[in-house]
């Protein structure tokens, strides 16, 4: 019995929607997957009710991108009560205000690329880049996304707006505050190792051990250092869906067991209430 923890649908920036992402769990014989879209849980029931008909179990998740002077570091929250996303539309509306500036900054360059039609692509999702990836291909201002974002919309590029988040501690406080048991998300990825003293006194309980990104080595300190702090191991995929250029679903599969002991936490913190 194994489970995929980190995966990605349409309601942020993966290509599959929730319905179908539990299908291809349900596929490829994983009894559970977590969906963590980005700053947003809008997809956990859709994606639990295709989990009822199927028999998969959806892992009700969120990864919120926080923000460590100008670099991104992400912060999983596990089994929060559904209160988080009233916190997560201010990060949302926030998205909302950047993509306007990026499409104003783009504007300044010649193309013009209505901002309804970034929205349109987001549908119940906060936009992103690649919605405004694919509203330039769409307009024949580039051949691909792989181009709109290597000449304007990575970072450093005229473009790029960089976003206004929260500090990786807050994000653990505000998991924490809506009952979530907070996790960290690919340290290897982001080199936010050096981090956790504070992130520890803040209240993180786990790191994500397991990540495509991960050498064995990266796995094997991970553990240890999880064994010695008392935290949660946790792991995914981190896919995005097909197309997206990243990992496939299942390709990280983490032993069923850990997701018992994030929910045992969950309940301990319920408990505590």
């Amino acid at each position: 019995m194994y489970a995929d923890m980190h995966v990605h649908t349409t309601r942020s920036d993966g290509t599959l929607s929730p319905e179908d992402l539990v299908a291809e769990t349900k596929r490829l014989g994983l009894r559970a997957v977590g969906i963590a879209d980005h700053d947003t849980m809008s997809g956990i029931e859709e994606a639990q009710a295709a989990g009822c008909r199927l028999g998969v179990e959806v892992i009700p998740a969120a990864e919120i991108n926080a923000d460590l002077e100008g670099a991104e570091v992400h912060i999983l929250a596990y089994y929060p009560w559904h209160s988080l996303e009233d916190a997560l539309l201010v990060l949302r509306g926030a998205r909302v205000d950047r993509m306007e500036e990026m499409v104003s900054n783009l504007g300044r360059l010649g193309f013009r690329l209505p901002l309804e039609r970034v929205l349109d692509l987001a549908g119940d999702s906060a936009p992103g880049r690649p919605h405004l990836a694919r509203v330039m291909e769409e307009m024949g201002y580039v051949r691909d996304t792989e181009e709109a974002f290597s000449k304007y919309l990575a970072a450093g590029r005229p473009g790029y707006v960089g976003r206004t988040r929260p500090s990786p501690e807050q994000a653990v406080r505000l998991i924490l505050d809506n009952g979530g048991v907070p996790v960290l998300a690919h340290p290897g990825l982001t080199g936010a190792g050096g981090l956790l003293p504070g992130l520890l006194r803040s209240g993180l309980m786990g790191i994500e051990v397991f990540h495509p990104s991960h050498s064995h080595a990266d796995v094997m300190r991970y553990s240890t250092l999880c064994s010695e702090k008392g935290l949660l191991v946790t792991g995914g995929s981190d896919s995005h869906g097909p197309g997206s250029g990243r990992v496939a679903l299942g390709t990280i599969r983490v032993p069923y067991d850990l997701v018992e002991r994030v929910k045992e936490a969950s309940r301990r913190l319920a408990a505590q209430v």
